[in-house]
């Protein structure tokens, strides 16, 4: 489960970065929407399951509600899945 949460969020902090660094400039600023439909697509779907399998890691591990809500605000900024990977998630592997 460990490696499981660790990939999905390393995949949702790259998908985010990409959404808001390449694809949304793209769309807003040169009038091409497509990469940011594919990748934001990617991301919608990646961090639904970033947070259902926190939510599973948390349980398994009995960890406070309170973590779980700082690895779901993690999710919402920028560099914060990488954050909560190296923080919460690296010291147990």
């Amino acid at each position: 489960m460990l490696k499981l949460f660790r990939a999905t969020a390393i995949l949702e902090g790259i998908s985010y970065l990409l959404l808001f660094g390449m694809t949304m400039p793209l769309k807003h600023w040169a009038d091409i929407p497509e990469p940011n439909k594919v990748v934001g697509m990617a991301h919608g779907i990646l961090f639904i399951l970033y947070v259902v399998v926190a939510v599973v890691f948390c349980w398994e591990h009995k960890w406070s509600i309170k973590r779980f809500i700082v690895l779901f605000i993690a999710s919402l900024l920028p560099f914060g899945t990488f954050y909560a990977d190296k923080k919460y998630l690296d010291p147990l592997a």
